[in-house]
């Protein structure tokens, strides 16, 4: 395993790797290229600026047959690509070796790593390379520690002058010293903040699902950003809906930082394509605007207009109730948002976390049923009234 920051060269280790492996192995030999999605496996693996194709010399070039999903090298070696949105592709097939890149942001992560580990069975010494980013993962600490795994750890200041000065002096600058540097930059494995609502292994991770049911609402809730410049906060966009079987779910995330123009495009787009019922919008950062905004890209959608009028943890509340009992699931994986969820902290003064109060308002829109009272009457009960109330709820079963 090679943990390591940002612009490390966690690639090019990987790729270079895998070009010594094709040469040991000769005709025969099959090594699995697997990433997080099928096109971090093309834009990364294979055709990116430190992938397999820039890497290797003419003569010892593979063939890529993308529609085949392969690599061919001159010796007859082959490399075969995965996602980790499909884990069942890897049931079955036997490999000798496997790269594996950004390990800890895979979509369905522990069932791909059993599927690949199952099928690493051919040859006398089996391996795998894994290149990655840490994330507070159980399943991280766990991989790391055990006996056969030797870990190599770097940092992105190691690279710097490899590095773009415009990523050095926006990125670097940006996150040096914070908790998502330490993370991103440094790559400690951190834990989940002290102080945050939600917990990633018992909350999140322990309720994930492949697919959703069948809905009875859809929200796309968006939390506006003031500006839309470089070094503003993002405009978080979440779709979230209500199952059949009265659970919520967490369906896409498709935050950023946009102007207004591209957000609005984007929550129409997400509103049209998953066929919701409403956009949800907060009004504070912006008023009438957010909603003139949505009518102007999409003129006959509902829009539901917000106002947080209460502190932001309060708001959250509910919807923690909601985690703690299993009654939210995330249909895959959603890095950013996650992040945001297990290291904010209230009373820590970190920047207002958008993807958070999206989806915070998308759930308390859905209003699901929680011990026996709706979401908008624990948020109406008074404060001493609503904490107890919040106690019963992590108290009693649903």
């Amino acid at each position: 395993m090679l943990r390591a920051g940002r612009g490390f060269g966690k690639t090019r280790v990987g790729a270079e790797t895998v070009r010594a492996w094709a040469r040991e192995l000769g005709k025969g030999g099959r090594i699995a290229l697997v990433a997080r999605t099928a096109a971090d496996v093309r834009d990364v693996i294979v055709e990116g600026e430190s992938g397999i194709l820039a890497i290797s010399p003419p003569w010892f070039r593979p063939v890529y047959e993308p529609s085949k999903r392969r690599l061919t090298w001159p010796n007859g070696c082959m490399g075969i690509t995965y996602s980790s949105q499909e884990p069942d592709i890897l049931r079955g097939p036997q490999h000798h070796k496997a790269w594996c890149d950004e390990w800890a942001t895979w979509f369905y992560l522990q069932e791909t790593w059993d599927n690949l580990l199952m099928g690493l069975r051919l040859g006398k010494n089996p391996q795998c390379v894994i290149t990655t980013t840490p994330r507070p993962l159980k399943a991280l600490h766990e991989l790391q520690a055990q006996p056969d795994t030797t870990l190599t750890t770097g940092t992105t200041y190691e690279n710097l002058q490899n590095l773009s000065p415009k990523f050095r002096d926006t990125v670097i600058r940006r996150y040096h010293g914070t908790r998502l540097g330490r993370q991103e930059l440094l790559a400690e494995l951190l834990e989940d903040a002290e102080g945050a609502m939600w917990k990633r292994d018992t909350m999140i991770e322990a309720h994930r699902v492949h697919r959703q049911p069948e809905m009875l609402r859809i929200v796309v809730a968006i939390d506006p950003a003031v500006t839309s410049n470089k070094d503003s906060n993002e405009t978080g966009i979440i779709v979230a809906g209500k199952g059949r079987d009265q659970r919520g779910y967490i369906l896409q995330d498709i935050s950023g930082i946009h102007t207004p123009n591209e957000w609005a495009k984007a929550a129409a787009r997400a509103y049209d394509e998953w066929q919701a019922d409403a956009i949800v919008g907060e009004a504070n950062n912006g008023g009438d605007l957010v909603e003139a905004n949505v009518r102007t890209v999409k003129p006959g959608a509902r829009f539901i207009k917000v106002s947080a009028s209460r502190a932001k943890q309060v708001r959250a509340e509910p919807i923690v109730a909601l985690y703690e009992q299993g009654r939210i699931s995330h249909v895959g994986h959603f890095k950013e948002l996650e992040d945001e969820m297990c290291q904010w902290e209230p009373d820590s003064g970190m920047t207002s976390p958008s993807r958070l109060d999206a989806m915070v308002w998308a759930f308390t829109e859905l209003d699901l049923v929680v011990g026996g009272q709706s979401l908008a009457e624990v948020v109406r009960t008074s404060v001493p009234a609503r904490e107890n109330v919040m106690a019963c709820i992590r108290g009693k079963s649903f």
